[in-house]
């Protein structure tokens, strides 16, 4: 009888705790009843008073506050710490000695809102609460709060006071602001169910605050007791909605905040945390909240000034609270709770209530089973690739376009573009500045004063202005100074061109800009991080599209929910691997193989790029221009193409001109140019000259007849400067006569067929660079650039380099010792292309990676690329196919192809649609419809000498791209 006695008791006390919609209860709470009741049973009062408080501590401190943390761990018998700034290993070593003092494991809480970043060093920051507030895929946030939850639980930490529910509606809030998911009361409604439910899913106690309300208001509580004086039904409507939803959905706890709220709170000024009416009536009985009550931080003034040391926090467990936070003195204020439990006015009852909560809580988190933190690997763990993942994602799906006169984004036709930059604010703009130049030539230009920074931007005709705040914490300055609100105008009010305002900071700078009349398009990055400045970049030209939707009210022209659809016009982005299902891990091997290339002197440098589903996911540059060089190869360096030419510069022509009938792949040579019309190669046609299948020789060393007894260049054909009749430049001090163009026509016209069998011939495109510029009337170099290179924006691409860049800026090909003798850089190697002006049909393209897989991503994508269909998709088919495979000739029109039955320049990994070419000077580029994929490999493996084959043999451009294939995931 005595046993059932006891079960009916034991179940009747957890009935009030255990009920219907209490988010603290486990799956198993039977065992988890029953620890909570066995341990509760085993404590004295003075532990179980001491569960009622969670001190702050901090790793950055000295072993003195350390020793004081413990001594009251041991003498007070505390139920948590709140852990402040720091860094992440010193904090779980903190940890492991705090809990070994404590009896009953203690409950770790962090305010993380975005990460363990928010007090930590060496940890992961996330994007701010306003910033997800601009997110429209509610499963994103989710995300979002499910790695922060995962980070907290690595560090050891169980609850996060996160997430920030308030509706912060007052642009003027100097506390709230970032931290706020924003006005519209839906949005951070399902907002912070989102977070909190992945938060909750890593098996981290959330926290919804600053209840009832912080968003509405011009004072901060740290320093005064912020008055919310407006009508219980605005309250309902407004500040209590996201935490009756949340309630619903299981949050966890709830953190009081102190403020004066009088349609709650008859008492005039009295704080909210110490307001029984407000967490008894409101919060836990019209709201039914069953879960964890916090108190506000007690040392903060808004509640620290209401009465003495201790009288505070006996006030606040009065009113309901269950968890005293952040107490100004702990041995006062539990001293005033054991003599008010001594003298009635806390009951047992009252006190079982709040401490069975807090075990509760405590075995839902795992402490039922304490093991220490794990320090291995910690610092990785809290910095992971799919932390960058996820911000990355989320920062691409924020971004807000509020404003887009006449559609001008996303940027097209770059072609008719002159692009300047100007950089407002404060903080640091290179992220953004280089990737806009990614796109296309986008020019910083710099004034001391107004007159002189319009009188830069004449120039040009499209303006992008950057303002730049501190990314640090979401209180820095966020505001436009007076000048650049003035400059800004003035800027503005020059029509001569079109203005973009990007704005990295948060949306509420915009509400001091006057007018924006004059402003053609604004896009919001919210903040100003590394990847937030290249993402936006990435919508400003199309790479990405812009989704997201305003979260707060900015001007009177852009209200809560403003957004201006802005879709991708397939324009390549950039990414990290995992974002489009390679192994960044796998991927990391080829800089072992590259630098095994340039270790075994195939090639003093290289560049490789990998791009996937539109997006370029690993782009390198390696080595040196030279063996002696001091100088790096970076990125931005241009190479010799050689044969790759044929595919990005003549090809393209050729493919635009049959798809306009000018052209038809059974022409002949004849058609084509004429005098062949007695040559042997007169019924040559198109299809089988470009699919090597014409019978033509291989190749012909035009510059050997041109050379002297002495093998040097002949007085005959060529003069050390510009002279009458010899202006075509073949190198530095070297120029051939004009008519010898046409003595390379001769002599191909003089050919004889050959066998009728696959050879690999570059005569076609010397017919073929004829035929384009006799038709159109204008050399290849520009028709190519103007068709191709100048709209896709291939800036780095294209003949005759040293026009337009530094010789510095291009990598050297050879050590000439037998046709030019010198070193030839900035000029094209191959002698026949060179001897026509450095404009071949067959070579003579300068480039580097980027550009390169720009051209290949057109192809990819069916001839459409930034918003432009260069091609039509039956023409990219038609040229990509394989007419002779029946004859062994692997080639399409054009384009190599992989060898059926292996052996071929491509990995035996690539499918039957892909598509490519390789060149002369160790160049390289594949792409492969079938896995959305671009590889581009630019070498100088002819330097000092071309008869350097060792990276030819060594097939390392083709390991490569097997191990490219091998990292797919997905």
């Amino acid at each position: 009888m005595r046993i059932n006695s006891f079960f009916f008791l034991f179940f009747i006390s957890f009935l009030t705790i255990h009920g219907q919609g209490n988010p603290l209860v486990t799956k198993d709470s039977v065992q988890q009843r029953a620890w909570v009741e066995a341990t509760y049973q085993k404590m004295t009062l003075d532990e179980k008073l001491g569960q009622l408080f969670m001190i702050m501590v901090h790793s950055d401190q000295g072993k003195a506050s350390a020793e004081r943390t413990k001594q009251l761990i041991r003498d007070h018998h505390l139920g948590g710490l709140i852990f402040s700034t720091g860094g992440p290993v010193r904090q779980a070593q903190l940890t492991n000695e705090f809990q070994k003092h404590s009896k009953i494991p203690l409950m770790i809480g962090m305010d993380a809102e975005w990460g363990l970043a928010m007090r930590l060093d060496s940890t992961y920051a996330f994007p701010w609460n306003m910033t997800l507030g601009a997110i429209t895929d509610n499963a994103i946030v989710e995300k979002v709060g499910h790695q922060i939850g995962r980070h907290a639980k690595r560090l050891g930490v169980h609850i996060n006071f996160a997430p920030d529910i308030d509706i912060n509606i007052n642009p003027k809030n100097p506390i709230i602001g970032n931290r706020s998911f924003g006005e519209d009361r839906e949005n951070v409604a399902q907002k912070g169910i989102a977070f909190m439910k992945g938060m909750e899913g890593a098996g981290v106690l959330s926290s919804g605050k600053h209840f009832p309300g912080h968003g509405d208001t011009e004072v901060d509580s740290h320093k005064a007791l912020p008055v919310i004086d407006f009508s219980r039904e605005r309250l309902d409507s407004i500040e209590l909605y996201p935490y009756r939803k949340l309630i619903k959905e299981g949050l966890s706890s709830v953190m009081v905040a102190h403020l004066s709220v009088p349609a709650l709170e008859i008492k005039e000024g009295f704080p909210s945390s110490l307001s029984e009416q407000i967490i008894g009536a409101v919060l836990k009985e019209q709201l039914n909240f069953k879960g964890l009550v916090f108190t506000d931080a007690l040392n903060m003034q808004g509640v620290a000034n209401y009465a003495k040391e201790g009288e505070v926090e006996l006030a606040a467990f009065l009113a309901g609270n269950d968890i005293l936070l952040m107490p100004l003195d702990v041995p006062k204020a539990k001293a005033k709770l054991l003599e008010a439990y001594k003298n009635g006015r806390i009951t047992e009852n009252r006190l079982a209530y709040s401490v069975k909560k807090i075990l509760m809580a405590k075995y839902k988190v795992g402490l039922h089973r304490y093991s220490p933190i794990k320090l291995d690997n910690l610092y990785k763990n809290l910095n992971s690739l799919e932390d960058d993942m996820i911000y990355e994602e989320a920062i691409e799906n924020a971004i807000t376009v509020v404003k887009n006169n006449v559609s001008l984004l996303a940027i097209k036709k770059l072609e008719n573009k002159k692009i300047a930059y100007v950089k407002f604010g404060d903080d640091n703009s290179d992220p953004f500045v280089e990737e806009l130049n990614k796109y296309a030539k986008v020019t910083q230009i710099n004034g001391k004063d107004i007159a002189t920074l319009k009188a830069g931007l004449k120039a040009y005709n499209l303006v992008i202005v950057g303002f730049h705040k501190s990314n640090a914490n979401p209180w820095k300055s966020y505001k436009f100074s007076k000048r650049e609100i003035d400059w800004l105008q003035q800027i503005a009010a020059e029509r001569t061109s079109n203005l973009i305002l990007a704005l990295f900071a948060r949306p509420y700078a915009l509400l001091d800009i006057p007018t924006f009349e004059n402003i053609d398009a604004v896009v919001v990055g919210y903040q100003n991080s590394k990847i937030a400045q290249e993402k936006t970049a990435q919508a400003i030209f199309g790479a990405i599209e812009a989704k997201g939707v305003l979260p707060v009210s900015s001007h009177s022209d852009f209200p809560v929910n403003t957004t201006v659809a802005v879709p991708s016009l397939k324009r390549l982005g950039y990414s990290i691997p995992e974002r489009v299902g390679l192994s960044s891990s796998k991927l990391a091997q080829i800089d072992k193989m590259v630098q095994g290339g340039m270790d075994s002197l195939m090639f003093p440098g290289a560049q490789v790029l990998v791009a996937r589903k539109g997006k370029v996911v690993y782009n390198k540059g390696f080595g040196k221009p030279t063996y002696d060089s001091d100088e790096k190869i970076t990125t931005d360096h241009l190479y010799d193409l050689a044969s790759l030419t044929k595919i990005l510069a003549t090809l393209p022509l050729v493919m635009k001109m049959e798809e306009e009938g000018t052209l038809e792949l059974n022409t002949t040579f004849e058609e084509l140019i004429p005098s062949f019309s007695k040559s042997d190669l007169r019924n040559v046609t198109v299809l089988k000259a470009l699919s090597h299948y014409g019978r033509l020789p291989a190749w012909i060393a035009f510059y050997l007849s041109t050379l002297d007894e002495n093998r040097k260049p002949s007085a005959e054909f060529y003069r050390n400067q510009v002279t009458d009749g010899f202006s075509v430049q073949v190198a530095d001090h070297l120029y051939i006569a004009d008519t010898y163009k046409d003595s390379i026509y001769n002599r191909i016209g003089r050919q004889t067929l050959k066998a009728n069998r696959y050879r690999y011939s570059d005569l076609a495109f010397f017919v073929m660079k004829k035929y384009i510029e006799n038709t159109y009337n204008t050399d290849l170099g520009k028709l190519a650039n103007d068709f191709l290179y100048k709209p896709i924006g291939a800036t780095h691409t294209g003949y005759n380099p040293l026009k337009r860049f530094l010789k510095s800026d291009i990598v050297p090909s050879e050590d000439d010792n037998y046709y030019r003798y010198q070193r030839v850089q900035g000029y094209v190697h191959d002698m026949a292309a060179a001897m026509q002006g450095g404009i071949g049909g067959h070579a003579g393209l300068f480039s580097n990676a980027n550009d390169v897989a720009k051209i290949m991503q057109m192809y990819l994508q069916d001839g459409y690329y930034g918003g432009q269909q260069f091609l039509e998709s039956r023409t990219v088919k038609k040229f990509n196919t394989c007419y002779f495979c029946g004859n062994n000739v692997r080639r399409g029109v054009g384009f190599d192809k992989p060898e059926p039955r292996g052996g071929g320049p491509a990995s035996k990994l690539v499918s039957r649609k892909s598509f490519g070419h390789s060149g002369f000077t160790g160049t390289y580029t594949w792409a492969d419809p079938e896995e959305d994929l671009v590889y581009v490999f630019l070498s100088n493996r002819t330097f000092p000498t071309a008869t350097n084959t060792l990276l030819i043999k060594s097939g390392l451009r083709t390991r490569i791209q097997e191990k490219i294939y091998e990292a797919i995931l997905n």
